[in-house]
């Protein structure tokens, strides 16, 4: 069996759409919620798409850069973008009302592979794009903001990002797609937060040398108009080809509970970033 039918054939998925309304730091509760619910048995799958304004997402080694202060100073004051710690790996990525995200929420520990979750959402996105004429590699764009093997581009230039979290016997790979806008900008503008969090000191960790060339959003891609919504049509259309069985179970009683200590632990995680900033 290909890992196409062995996640989508004949597999039960919840959909939840978060495109509207919630904060970044609820987004990543939720996908540790649902993670618990998939790996306890008390859910199916979850597909759920999330949009957010202006906000990095920082991953943990950017919450130890000598002169976060400075970066962040430059984000909010400048940029206009809000600055939170995420929990899953990698390290800083741009989100806004032209980046889509998705999250894929599946069962899985030992047994399935760190690579393995990656590639099914791979096969995903390439299904979702299967029309058009261009090849999605997979690959890590050395110069490109949270640099990672599985990198997804097109002519060398990335539009996407993936990352994954294990919580408690569920699997979280989460995915951004720069759909609208330019990539190219989003990735000057994170290579002055690391020049300005960094200013030329030595760290231990490696940050990124961003050239802004190697990005872009799919719209430039493509060569063609291509909104968020058209995308979000294009994950269901791909689920349905690849023989997923779609719901829309409401969020019970029992995960409210949970996401609510799961919600606690991000605002907690972003605190202790904030105790050490000194503006």
């Amino acid at each position: 069996m290909d890992l196409a039918s062995k996640y989508f054939n004949q597999i039960h998925w919840r959909y939840v759409d978060h495109t509207n309304g919630l904060e970044p730091m609820q987004s990543f509760a939720f996908d540790d919620t649902f993670s618990e619910s998939v790996g306890k048995d008390l859910s199916c799958n979850v597909v759920r798409t999330w949009i957010h304004q202006h906000t990095v997402i920082l991953g943990i080694h950017d919450s130890r850069l000598p002169l976060l202060s400075e970066g962040i100073r430059y984000l909010t004051d400048e940029a206009g973008y809000n600055a939170i710690v995420r929990n899953s790996g990698g390290l800083g990525v741009v989100l806004d009302q032209g980046v889509l995200n998705i999250s894929l929420i599946f069962k899985g520990q030992t047994e399935t592979t760190i690579d393995e979750a990656f590639t099914v959402m791979y096969l995903l996105i390439c299904k979702m794009f299967e029309d058009e004429d261009v090849n999605i590699d997979t690959h890590e764009i050395e110069h490109s903001y949270c640099p990672g093997k599985f990198d997804l581009s097109i002519n060398g230039k990335k539009f996407a990002g993936i990352s994954q979290r294990r919580v408690r016997g569920g699997i979280a790979v989460q995915i951004y797609l720069c759909v609208e806008g330019s990539g190219s900008d989003r990735a000057l503008m994170m290579r002055e937060f690391y020049y300005r969090a960094l200013q030329g000191q030595t760290t231990k960790f490696h940050y990124p040398d961003i050239h802004p060339s190697c990005m872009a959003s799919l719209e430039t891609l493509l060569n063609r108009e291509i909104k968020v919504h058209d995308v979000m049509f294009l994950l269901l259309y791909a689920l349905k080809d690849l023989g997923a069985d779609l719901n829309m179970d409401p969020i019970t009683e029992d995960e409210w509970s949970r996401y609510e200590g799961y919600f606690e632990k991000m605002i907690d995680r972003n605190a202790k970033m904030n105790e050490k900033l000194s503006f």
